[in-house]
């Protein structure tokens, strides 16, 4: 096997891997985790605020 072949075989596989990977991030049975995922930076604001104006002895 030359380096032509094997060159030619290793494109092939990081082909199918980057196609595998690509139909996986847009399948429909991903969307609801991508979905909660993505909201959870807001969650997070919501929870550290609320920790701030405790420790900040704010009271509303």
């Amino acid at each position: 096997m030359d380096y032509g072949t094997l060159q030619g075989i290793l494109t092939i596989i990081v082909m199918i891997v980057f196609i595998g990977i690509f139909a996986w991030a847009y399948s429909s049975r991903q969307k609801k985790n991508f979905d909660e995922a993505a909201n959870l930076v807001f969650s997070d604001e919501e929870s550290s605020k609320k920790e701030n104006n405790k420790d900040s002895g704010e009271q509303k």
